[in-house]
């Protein structure tokens, strides 16, 4: 859909360039998201958006870091809630509800890691690195030491979420509510053997 053109801050332009890559990129690859589709979008020029990003490389590092800063925010742990178990629910259902709604979004934010482009491997390195830190630092509410292992078993944690939400965006075979409740069930259950493991 063609926006018409409007004259926009440089500050609101811009913001206006990024929010329709990162829509664009919700149903599709984000080398499929074109300055050619963007700009016809925005109703303006190819040429105005290089006014504004050094090149298509800077312009989908934007729209990446955008995505991630959105996955980090909506999964943000709810502190209020108190209990450690119910906020990881809250955290890991909305953390599905992200994926739900952005589907090729999430998976060029995760996928990332395997870019060529070195920037857009450190966007999805730093996201993967925050939530598994916010793990670790409401491990000991729940009884689980933090240690190497813990912090080597909840890397493959966030790993198995990460596999399992690219699976279920292509083939849904259990419903919204038992993902969350199969993914809250497995960090405790997981950090519980690697303690024991390392414990003997």
């Amino acid at each position: 859909m063609t926006t018409a053109r409007t004259r926009l801050s440089p500050a609101a332009r811009r913001r206006q360039l990024i929010d329709l890559g990162v829509e664009m990129a919700r149903d599709r690859p984000l080398e499929l998201v074109t300055m050619e589709a963007v700009a016809e979008a925005a109703g303006v020029s190819k040429g105005l958006i290089f006014h504004y990003f050094e090149s298509k490389a800077d312009f989908h590092l934007c729209v990446i870091t955008e995505q991630a800063d959105e996955m980090l925010a909506r999964t943000a742990p709810q502190e209020e809630l108190g209990d450690p178990i119910a906020m990881l629910q809250a955290s890991i259902t909305a953390y599905v509800d992200y994926v739900a709604d952005n589907g090729r979004g999430f998976v060029g934010v995760i996928r990332g890691a395997a870019s060529a482009d070195e920037a857009i491997r450190a966007v999805a390195d730093r996201t993967r690195a925050a939530m598994t830190e916010r793990i670790l630092l409401h491990a000991p509410a729940i009884g689980i030491e933090r240690t190497p292992a813990i912090e080597l078993s909840v890397a493959g944690w966030i790993a198995f979420v990460e596999e399992l939400l690219v699976r279920w965006l292509d083939d849904p075979v259990v419903s919204r509510e038992q993902l969350v409740q199969i993914f809250v069930a497995a960090l405790p259950t997981l950090a519980g053997l690697v303690g024991n493991v390392t414990q003997t």
